[in-house]
């Protein structure tokens, strides 16, 4: 082999590893991004449970006034 066909295989591994290491960052990047996604997914459902608890309470503190008010009435 001359020095010029063994500085190209030199090229040829350099950018294989170059290629090899930008994909390994895509793979990661985008588990990352999965798992912060499935972070807010938890966030949103914990959000909804407490909106509806919130609704439930003060619609049976509501109902319990008029409970008390018709009671007291009678």
């Amino acid at each position: 082999m001359t020095e010029t066909e063994i500085a190209i295989e030199e090229s040829k591994t350099e950018q294989q590893s170059r290629t090899a290491k930008f994909a390994q960052w895509l793979m990661d990047r985008d588990a990352k991004r999965e798992e912060k996604e499935s972070n807010l997914e938890g966030l949103m459902k914990f959000n909804i449970f407490l909106s509806t608890l919130t609704l439930v309470s003060v619609a049976g503190a509501t109902a319990l006034d008029y409970a008390m008010i018709a009671w007291l009435w009678v």
